[in-house]
């Protein structure tokens, strides 16, 4: 692996990361909202964004190569893990 590659996977996890934190930060979201028991066009309308905003960013990692998408992926995987062990703190 030439550090060009090292540094664009590195880009991509880093990306991985900044993106999960979003994607689960909406996901908190629409379960809040859901729970609430208030309208449902906002939570839906949550919902179907983060999968239209996770097709779009794996798309683009995946056009870049097998090894941005591997680490963009384990980056969300990351951002999954923190997310998690943040809610279990607040619960």
């Amino acid at each position: 692996m030439t550090e060009a590659g090292l540094a664009v996977a590195s880009a991509w996890a880093v990306a991985g990361i900044g993106f999960g934190f979003g994607y689960f930060l909406a996901l908190r979201r629409a379960v809040e909202l859901y729970a609430g028991g208030r309208a449902r066009l906002v939570p839906t309308a949550l919902t179907l964004g983060r999968i239209a905003a996770a097709i779009v960013f794996f798309s683009l990692a995946a056009r870049f190569g097998a090894l941005p998408l591997l680490a963009a992926f384990l980056g969300f995987l990351l951002a999954r893990s923190l997310a998690l062990r943040a809610a279990w703190r607040t619960a």
